[in-house]
């Protein structure tokens, strides 16, 4: 080795021991540590990045350069630089070596364009992912959920807790270009002008979880529930199934319920938050000067041209046969939850609570109605909750749907829901598919079937009980029932009568034409959720357009 070798490599040393020294820590360490700094110290003189940074004592007129004699001369290390000091002002080729090395040339540019990309890939997924149309919503979302919950209940919560939760950050699917603005679906009930004639039916959104969320989904009336007086658990679990193949679903249930008190609770948080945030303030003066309509907005849903439904129903350990009892099941919940609800629903429907249906019967129908009407009456704000009456599919015959149809007039009840789930089992679709053996073990699960097989039963109920309800409204007209000595509030009631009932058809409603199919049969609104929970978040809004390309269609 050449003295000028051995001269270089004792710099370097030198070089590497004082930068060492100058960024050890100043806490012990072990030799280990030591020679992993060393190591590391090296590798960045070597590349380098640290030589324009040391703090030193050399003059300013010192400086590490390349030796002459490098540039002319091969150096016998390739991979170790050779360094020598000199007394002179000109710039270091190594701190110009270092600063190219941390400032590449287009940097800034580069990361410009970088951060840009994100934030607009951001934006962009934001407004997709929020939007009811984006096609993810009907064939991506329900397929992860029933891969990720094989249990449908699991789903089912799982589907409501975020909801809640992306409504509260802002990140929840919505219509987004108000597609109801052309006024092409507007439709009228209870004498509200209503943005379009679609509904999501009870039992999606049971503890009045996400009524707002759910109105972001397009529909003009959201109902929850249903609600007991009192908490119950409803049936063991498992208790809800799948039928993929048939777009169907079982359950049972069993009107599980935090009680109406809870819900009444959340209701009542709700309107405070709607009267804090439009100036009322959160008091009960606020919310009692929203609930009288002081808002301009309907009490129930707080939002112009959409309804709030809150369906109510009794308790299972409620003895079905003591009426009295029964009654007052369903009076406390509309004590406590009747100001809070534009509508309520009277369920006496549920398969899956024993006794239930048999309050379906005419006497009994008559007599419970006749109590939620006249507490309804009585709910504390200007405008009063309209009634409803949930009935059953499998009351098919005409002396079940004639005695239901009298109590409905004889009670003074404004409308009809047609209908709920059914404990039949129908063949399956189209005709002559043969289901899995795991499906055929499902079909046999006892509770509510429901899904596109109820369709054609729900046309033809509803023409019927239209024809029947029509039918009372003329009757009454005639004034056959009516004497001129009866009292002003019997006059009253009468007068009642004769506007035609409303009617809502739940069943088997899964797309736009069979939509439109159920209101030309005679309701004036159709209800999902079935179809809600296979097509997706933007089922709404897909069925919304596609009926707005029949009247198109109809129009031409």
């Amino acid at each position: 080795m050449t003295f000028q070798r051995r001269i270089s490599i004792f710099r370097e040393t030198a070089v590497i021991s004082r930068i060492a020294a100058l960024i050890r820590p100043r806490t012990p360490i072990g030799p280990y540590t030591v020679t992993l700094v060393y190591i590391r110290t090296i590798w960045h003189i070597v590349n380098g990045n640290l030589i324009a940074h040391i703090p030193s004592r050399i003059t300013n007129d010192t400086r590490w350069q390349w030796p002459p004699s490098a540039v002319s001369t091969p150096n016998p290390r390739s991979d170790v630089p050779r360094w020598s000091i000199s007394s002179t002002s000109s710039p270091s080729p190594i701190r110009g070596a270092a600063a190219e090395v941390a400032k590449p040339p287009g940097g800034k540019v580069k990361r410009y364009f970088l951060g840009t990309s994100i934030v607009f890939l951001l934006w962009a997924g934001y407004i997709y992912g929020t939007d009811t149309r984006a096609n993810a919503h009907r064939w991506i979302v329900p397929r992860l959920i029933r891969w990720y919950y094989p249990d449908a209940e699991d789903a089912h919560h799982a589907g409501v807790e975020w909801m809640k939760f992306l409504y509260r950050f802002g990140l929840h699917p919505r219509e987004r270009g108000n597609p109801d603005g052309d006024g092409k679906l507007v439709t009228e009930v209870f004498g509200y002008t209503l943005c379009n004639p679609i509904g999501i039916s009870g039992g999606l959104d049971k503890d009045a979880d996400i009524p707002s969320a759910l109105f972001e989904l397009g529909p003009a009336i959201v109902e929850v529930g249903g609600t007991t007086p009192r908490p119950q658990e409803g049936n063991l679990r498992s208790r809800v199934f799948r039928i993929v193949s048939q777009n169907a679903l079982i359950n049972r249930y069993g009107l599980n319920s935090k009680g109406a008190d809870h819900m009444a609770a959340v209701l009542k948080q709700r309107v405070r938050e709607f009267a804090y945030s439009h100036g009322f303030g959160s008091s009960e003066f606020g919310e009692q000067w929203v609930l009288d309509g002081g808002a301009g907005v309907p009490p129930g849903s707080l939002i112009e041209g959409k309804l709030l439904a809150v369906q109510i129903a009794k308790n299972k350990d409620t003895p079905e046969t003591d009426i009295e009892a029964v009654n007052k099941d369903y009076v406390y919940c509309v004590d406590l939850l009747g100001k809070y609800a534009d509508i309520l629903v009277v369920n006496v429907s549920s398969p899956n609570t024993p006794g239930l249906r048999t309050l379906q019967e005419s006497g009994p129908l008559t007599t419970l109605l006749t109590g939620v009407v006249n507490a309804a009456k009585h709910t504390s704000r200007k405008t009063k909750p309209y009634v409803m009456v949930k009935v059953s599919p499998d009351e098919d015959t005409d002396e079940q749907i004639s005695g239901i149809c009298e109590a409905v007039r004889a009670s003074g009840v404004d409308g009809v829901i047609v209908g709920n789930t059914t404990k039949t089992r129908p063949e399956a679709l189209p005709r002559g598919y043969k289901l899995s053996a795991r499906e055929e073990e499902t079909l046999k699960e006892t509770g509510g079937f429901s899904g596109p097989h109820l369709f054609n039963k729900t046309v033809s109920l509803v023409t019927r009980y239209r024809a029947q309800l029509d039918k009372m409204v003329v009757s009454d007209d005639t004034g056959d029932s009516t004497s001129p000595s009866e009292t002003d509030t019997t006059t009253s009631q009468m007068k009642s009568h004769m506007v035609p009932k409303v009617i809502f058809a739940s069943g088997g409603i899964m797309n736009g034409e069979q939509a439109a199919k159920t209101l030309k049969a005679g309701a004036d609104l159709a209800m999902l959720y079935t179809g809600l929970v296979y097509g997706g978040s933007g089922t709404i809004t897909r069925i919304k357009a596609e009926m707005r390309e029949i009247a198109d269609g109809v129009e031409k």
